[in-house]
């Protein structure tokens, strides 16, 4: 068995500071030593850990995400297409459960055949973690180098593998909701690219937006290609995690998030875990036309659902329903002034822009640029202005 605090410690040598994940019963001394002595954020669900990590690593922080097998087919979505196109990079652990020489539960065998199987197909390297502490610290190191290529790297985690390592008595934290304002008045509707404009135009010069996945990106390109925009092309549903992340790891930037119903509705479990760790310098904002716009307006279902409700009884600091775009605006000046995690709820308009463009810079070049915005690099703007050299 591998001494727990040793492997640890050589995580920490390594620079891996910053853990997200799910609970398995195999990697549970791990998962105890990363969070008696690491930032460590609980997710709702795997894909919502990758996402979290990865934030994070925008931020500037390397990072370790923890999984079950079972659960690693809910982390593909994000792997294939956050990570593999941004090219971020992670260090992953999954257990094997359903190994083929042990007896487990039958939910569980499919998988424990297929675990390695699905890594390879998402071209995830990976090896079987050793339980000598010497190889396994060979094993990190040559991890290691495929995290500084930008390519995530997985261990596999047979049963058993870690010494034991007791959890330390853990402080619960509360965040409750202060101001929720409910809808008082008849909604202007404005179009998406109406609202975004001025969201845009609101941002400071230190702000970063992240658009969800779909026409929300494709319209704030269109407004303005900046440094400090994020355009997400795929893993719906995992912005506001993935904006939870990069808020954790530069409290000192504004982070502010755009979503969707349709996004939001896919993995509303963000919710709770936003307002759990509640960064004060994340703006969440919804923007509900009630369908799938980017796939032909096919509707959702959020017409049946108060976001404002959900989100302030998941611990926002603040839930606000935003009417027209006015409010919008009054409302972004005083959070930037007041700070707190803040969710706004707002209608708009089905339908976008006609003869919408695609971002012709690639994911990964997105990313690059966001982090030399992140570092400040000077070579990256134009003089006085938060504008990208062309």
């Amino acid at each position: 068995m591998l001494d727990t605090k040793k492997f640890g410690r050589e995580l920490k040598r390594l620079g891996f500071h910053f853990y997200s994940g799910v609970p398995c019963s195999f990697l549970e001394n791990l998962i105890n030593y990363s969070i008696n002595n690491f930032e460590h954020i609980t997710a709702a669900n795997e894909g919502d850990a990758i996402a979290i990590a990865s934030g994070a690593y925008l931020g500037g922080k390397k990072a370790v995400v923890f999984m079950q097998n079972s659960g690693l087919a809910n982390a593909v979505s994000p792997l294939v297409s956050l990570n593999y196109p941004f090219q971020i990079p992670l260090l992953g652990f999954v257990s094997l459960r359903g190994a083929p020489d042990i007896q487990d539960e039958p939910q569980h065998e499919l998988m424990g055949k297929i675990t390695t199987q699905l890594l390879e197909l998402m071209q995830v390297k990976w090896m079987y973690l050793a339980d000598d502490i010497k190889k396994a610290q060979h094993q990190l190191l040559q991890a290691n180098q495929f995290i500084n290529k930008n390519q995530p790297f997985f261990f596999v985690v047979k049963k058993g593998t870690f010494e034991e390592e007791p959890l330390k008595e853990q402080v619960l934290s509360f965040s409750s909701n202060q101001t929720k304002k409910m809808k008082t008045r008849t909604d202007q509707m404005p179009t998406r690219l109406e609202v975004l404009t001025a969201i845009h135009a609101l941002q400071n010069s230190q702000a970063i937006l992240i658009a969800t996945t779909g026409k929300t990106g494709r319209e704030l390109y269109e407004i303005d290609d900046a440094c400090n925009h994020l355009y997400m092309v795929g893993s719906m549903g995992c912005v506001s995690s993935l904006g939870l992340g990069l808020a954790l790891s530069q409290k000192n930037r504004d982070i502010i998030i755009i979503d969707g119903d349709g996004s939001l509705l896919m993995h509303m479990g963000n919710l709770a875990t936003n307002g759990h760790y509640h960064p004060d310098n994340m703006l969440h904002i919804l923007l509900d036309n009630h369908s799938h716009d980017s796939t032909g307006g096919q509707r959702t279902v959020s017409h049946n659902v108060n976001f404002v409700d959900i989100s302030a009884a998941c611990g926002y600091k603040k839930s606000i329903y935003i009417h027209n775009v006015e409010e919008l605006k009054a409302s972004i000046s005083e959070w930037k002034k007041t700070k707190g995690l803040t969710f706004l709820y707002m209608r708009i308009a089905k339908g976008s822009k006609k003869q919408l463009s695609r971002p012709k810079i690639k994911p990964y070049e997105v990313k690059e640029r966001l982090q030399n915005f992140i570092k400040n690099d000077p070579q990256l703007f134009t003089k006085g202005e938060n504008t990208c050299k062309s």
